[in-house]
């Protein structure tokens, strides 16, 4: 039998103005993620996502990545997700304002062109 413990804490916000946001229901996936210290694989808020995921449902999410010019980024994963036991499900912004003093890192100027209706704020 599989015990997962769940800890109740505040959520991270990473949006500058909350009410004001459009999210996806989207599944991340576990592939290439790290285990922490703790031996959990959290893909953490704020984590620019990309692929084909807004085409095909059936697509995981994964980090986006970036050519010298071009970006797949898609959204800003809204929460932290956690991929220990397998791919899981998450929330995708595709529309909103988000802070960048707290999200993990900054996203590069491919990806601000690629994410067109997400504005980056400090």
């Amino acid at each position: 039998m599989k015990f997962v413990q769940t800890n109740m804490t505040n959520k991270k916000e990473i949006l500058k103005f909350p009410d004001h946001y459009v999210n996806l229901a989207i599944t991340v996936d576990d592939t290439g993620v790290t285990a922490n210290a703790d031996g959990k694989k959290i893909v953490p808020a704020g984590t620019i996502m990309g692929g084909n995921l807004l085409a095909d449902k059936t697509i995981k999410a994964v980090k986006a990545t970036t050519t010298s010019t071009v970006s797949n980024a898609k959204g800003v994963l809204f929460n932290d997700v956690d991929v220990t036991y397998g791919p899981a499900a998450g929330a995708l912004i595709i529309h909103g304002f988000v802070d960048l003093a707290k999200i993990p890192t900054a996203p590069t100027t491919e990806e601000v062109t690629a994410l067109k209706q997400i504005t980056f704020l400090l």
